[in-house]
């Protein structure tokens, strides 16, 4: 699996916005608002959250001069924190996933792909495991992230953070942070790569087949 090649697809899409992007040694970009070191921990400022990675990860930033010329659909920060629910006949999941993966500086296409596979779009979906709604959380995992899976507008919120933050975690590498949305982290570090299921390879395998076809060479 091209993971490389993959990886530069994901880079090439990504949105713009006034900011910085983190550079991992990787070659991963990722977006932030900026950023403090302090103890050999480098902190990440992104849209009100903070995120916590070894500095030697870090391999430099670069200034981003260019804005995003239509303004991305605002979604109320306070959603997750007082629980505050979203119509769900009045959002359309697909335009819920862009605007969050904008939010996230992840590309659109990349976490429309992601929530194609996992269910369709569909924020009633449930799968034979429990995981719930259009980015199929886990109830457990959906806790950790602070978010009511059957919010559809915190189910997708959380789900692309969670994409967001495996990125981070495996410096880049796609193929890892997808097997770990799939599978959970510790299958991950355990196996030291895309664990040996059936079900995680057809996964991943389905991710990047659905974002190369969304716009990807």
């Amino acid at each position: 699996m091209a993971c490389a090649r993959f990886l530069a697809l994901v880079l090439a899409a990504a949105p713009a916005f006034c900011g910085e992007y983190v550079v991992f040694s990787s070659g991963l970009k990722l977006h932030a608002d900026r950023h403090e070191e302090s103890g050999g921990v480098m902190r990440l400022f992104h849209n009100g959250g903070v995120t916590e990675v070894p500095a030697k990860l870090v391999s430099g930033f670069e200034e981003d001069e260019v804005v995003t010329p239509e303004p991305v659909a605002a979604v109320s920060e306070n959603i997750v924190a007082t629980g505050a629910s979203t119509s769900q006949s009045s959002q359309d999941p697909r335009a819920m996933v862009r605007n969050a993966a904008l939010r996230a500086g992840l590309p659109p296409e990349f976490v429309e792909s992601v929530a194609l596979v996992e269910s369709g779009f569909r924020a009633n979906a449930v799968s034979p495991k429990g995981a719930l709604g259009v980015m199929q959380l886990m109830p457990g995992t959906a806790k950790t992230l602070g978010a009511d899976p059957q919010d559809i507008a915190q189910n997708i919120d959380a789900g692309t953070r969670l994409l967001r933050e495996l990125l981070i975690k495996y410096d880049g590498d796609v193929v890892k942070a997808l097997a770990a949305y799939n599978a959970g982290s510790g299958a991950v570090d355990r196996y030291q790569g895309l664990p040996p299921y059936n079900e995680t390879r057809w996964y991943v395998k389905k991710v990047i087949d659905a974002y190369q076809k969304a716009g990807g060479q």
